[in-house]
């Protein structure tokens, strides 16, 4: 029994890591419209600044992840817990938005070296018939880590500022720091020589895929046939030519091909892209809909943002284990539908929105998405090699971090810049985010929709041996 146990104990540093890039991401969460507010600038510009931390935190876990399988993952991970915490640190001291955005940045870079250790260590260490239930444990913490963050992070921006705020988060890293370094033991993951490694080929990661986040960004805020999107757009393909090129002729690529062509990985990245970028992008819709409807009354958004992180946390342990009884295509269906309904309530969306309504739509939005990561993650990484753990995850990770960045690139300035332009024309600002949000609405459904469409063509994937 104490031998069967010992992944559990093992998991307990991976475990206090996820909960702390969940804690300090619900902090985070109302961050950018607060800082941007401050420094007076537009509220667009909260795009950036997430774009920043994104582009790191997704272009860096393929890199970070096959690193970790190189040094160790212990080691990586307390390096990931140590490079978090500087990344907070000088948030709390940007004064401009070009030191906020190297800021997160380095934040970005924390958590592409802790999320890659973490999702190996479940597929390596967890008893196979027990993976599921890793993943959906792995989903729990991050999901309910984040419930409270929210609506504290509201508060103490409302009562001491959003230097305070961050401040909080650095003492949460230091802690964690602290009880991971007494926990996390001297054994480790068995190390390999740093030979034949990809350089070239991380750097051109970092490069292509920072660049296509930028894409959409670019080309909604300098317009698509702009300079600045043009420019982005050709350097974005030339990078992607060399990263083909780089990959093939490497002993030991960044990206395991082999194992990225699989129909199961294909289709659930493509429907993360269509769906999961709803929640980010929901998130800082919310409070910046709120900011013009209700400006005497901005915490309800923390409210309604932490009531879609319980939602998460459900959907993660109820919808999340139902993969490994029922075809996880069909319950994928299910919880798709789910956002759907989410999203439709925007619809419902007025000037005088109450606070139950918003955490109608966001909490059934959570409840969907919550199933929806711990059934993609089960789905896209069947059948990784044990030796490929670190690069495997590592490149979901990339894809799935992806995502929510993309989601928030495109609707996010598609909601904001709408706001702007029906202002411009005239309509006042509650008129223009309540009209906002219904386009917003339609555009999501749509996506939903073509999500839905890929998770049919999906290989059936039931694990026949899981546990009924």
């Amino acid at each position: 029994m104490e031998q069967s146990n010992e992944y559990k104990k093992g998991f307990i540093p991976y475990a206090l890591a996820a909960f702390l890039i969940g804690i300090v991401g619900g902090f985070s969460t109302v961050l950018g419209p607060s800082f941007v507010q401050d420094i007076g600038i537009a509220y667009n510009n909260t795009t950036w600044t997430a774009l920043a931390q994104a582009m790191s935190t997704a272009a860096c876990a393929p890199i970070l992840g096959k690193v970790g399988d190189v040094i160790g993952r212990k080691r990586t991970l307390l390096l990931g817990i140590a490079v978090f915490t500087l990344g907070n640190v000088l948030s709390a001291l940007a004064n401009s938005l070009v030191f906020m955005m190297i800021a997160r940045f380095v934040v970005g870079i924390g958590t592409a070296a802790m999320t890659p250790v973490i999702m190996a260590y479940i597929v390596t260490s967890f008893p196979p018939n027990q993976v599921a239930k890793g993943f959906s444990l792995y989903m729990l913490i991050s999901s309910a880590s984040v419930i409270f963050g929210p609506t504290l992070g509201g508060l103490i921006i409302s009562a001491y500022g959003w230097r305070a705020m961050l401040w909080v988060c650095v003492a949460i890293c230091a802690v964690t720091f602290i009880v991971c370094v007494l926990t996390a033991g001297k054994q480790d993951s068995q190390r390999r020589p740093l030979k034949n490694f990809d350089g070239i080929g991380a750097v051109l990661v970092l490069i292509f895929f920072s660049l296509m986040l930028c894409v959409p960004s670019f080309g909604q805020n300098f317009g698509w046939t702009s300079k600045a999107f043009l420019g982005v757009l050709i350097a974005a393909i030339i990078s992607l030519l060399g990263l083909m090129a780089a990959e093939r002729k490497a002993v030991q690529p960044i990206l395991p091909g082999s194992f990225m062509k699989r129909g199961a990985f294909i289709l659930s990245v493509l429907a993360l892209f269509l769906t999961q970028g709803l929640m980010q992008a929901n998130m800082t819709n919310t409070i910046v809909f709120v900011n013009y409807t209700q400006p005497d009354n901005t915490a309800v958004s923390g409210y309604a943002i932490s009531v879609m992180y319980v939602g998460m946390s459900l959907g993660a342990v109820i919808l999340g284990p139902l993969a490994d009884r029922f075809e996880p295509k069909h319950v994928l269906t299910g919880s798709l539908i789910l956002t759907g309904i989410g999203c439709g309530i925007l619809f419902l969306f007025s000037e005088a929105t109450s606070v139950l309504l918003l955490m109608a739509s966001l909490g059934i939005l959570g409840f969907g998405l919550g199933g929806n990561g711990t059934i993609f993650m089960k789905v896209a990484l069947s059948g990784l090699p044990q030796q490929e753990a670190g690069a495997g995850t590592g490149t979901y990770g990339l894809f799935r971090d992806l995502a929510a960045p993309f989601g928030v690139a495109v609707f996010v300035p598609l909601f904001t810049n709408q706001i702007t332009g029906l202002i411009a024309g005239g309509a006042t600002g509650a008129d223009a985010a309540v009209r906002s949000i219904h386009l917003l609405a339609i555009a999501e459904l749509i996506c939903i929709a073509a999500g839905i469409a890929a998770v049919l063509f999906l290989p059936r994937i039931r694990n026949k041996g899981a546990s009924k």
